[in-house]
């Protein structure tokens, strides 16, 4: 059974951490490597649910929902900073004593993986940067997602529409895109009038304008430990881009999904593992 531990982030918010099941009860008693698993801009702790069932079976799995995001608070005010974000993965590291530990971000959730990797190489051993750019991308792509929220059709009538619309009808989406429609119905929730997102998208727009009018390219390079950085071919970060990342990182790899696009853990998730077990287990035997 998944089980829940609260912790307390920057300037007390509670935060909502999810341990996934060892499949071996024989060895569920002896102490085991860590990895935390940090969801993007508009996920939460269960979309890493497939992930987490493999990885379980060599390490002990921690999957945060971030502040605004899943079960944990999504104070009024705020803060939704980068600042913000990469305490509350800290203080989710020390709490949980989870330390070296392999941390996995995807979008968003990269960002803060290493920016924590750069800020506190003490704390961690290895990390996987999924689908999340270094370079800055600017006030127009900020202004193109203001638009995007406002043509949600909300409230949907029921999850299945949601589901529709996010992998067929967004306009957004070049070619049906049923993993995309997936990802995001799980993050709707039944109100009284419908069906609706469980974070507030003017959050979701505060916390990104914190990073995407810069680039992150100096944090990126003070990262030491083993670094994979993955994109899915129809993603959001390009190949030459993604390149120069492992070039500039000291000990990074490159991985390539084909057939996958932004939300790869959910496109293609035995693709997914094979990129990934391998540099994970090479981690272990490191």
């Amino acid at each position: 059974m998944v089980q829940r531990f609260d912790v307390t982030g920057a300037d007390g918010v509670r935060l909502a951490a999810w341990e996934f099941p060892d499949g071996d009860s024989a060895s569920a008693a002896e102490p085991r490597p860590a990895a935390l698993l940090l969801h993007g801009l508009m996920g939460r702790a269960f979309h890493w649910a497939g992930t987490a069932r493999w990885l379980a079976d060599r390490r002990r799995v921690i999957a945060l929902d971030q502040r605004g995001h899943g079960d944990s608070e999504s104070p009024a005010h705020g803060p939704y900073t980068r600042e913000a974000f990469v305490a509350d993965a800290e203080a989710a590291v020390e709490q949980l004593g989870l330390a070296p530990v392999t941390l996995v971000g995807h979008s968003m959730g990269a960002l803060t993986a290493w920016q924590l990797a750069a800020r506190r190489p003490e704390l961690v051993q290895a990390l996987v940067i999924c689908d999340m750019r270094a370079s800055a991308l600017g006030a127009a792509s900020q202004r193109e997602w203001e638009d995007w929220f406002c043509r949600w059709p909300l409230p949907f009538p029921t999850q299945d529409a949601a589901r529709r619309w996010f992998g067929e009808d967004d306009p957004r989406v070049e070619r049906p895109d049923p993993g995309r429609g997936a990802f995001f119905a799980e993050v709707m929730r039944q109100a009284e009038d419908g069906w609706r997102p469980q974070f507030s998208r003017r959050q979701m727009l505060t916390a990104r304008e914190t990073w995407v009018h810069d680039a992150h390219w100096e944090e990126l390079a003070q990262v030491r430990c083993p670094t994979l950085v993955v994109r899915g071919l129809d993603g959001e970060l390009g190949r030459a881009e993604a390149q120069e990342m492992v070039r500039v990182l000291p000990a990074g790899q490159y991985a390539e999904i084909p057939d996958a696009g932004h939300y790869l853990h959910y496109d293609q998730p035995d693709a997914w593992r094979a990129a990934l077990e391998p540099f994970l287990d090479g981690v272990l035997t490191s």
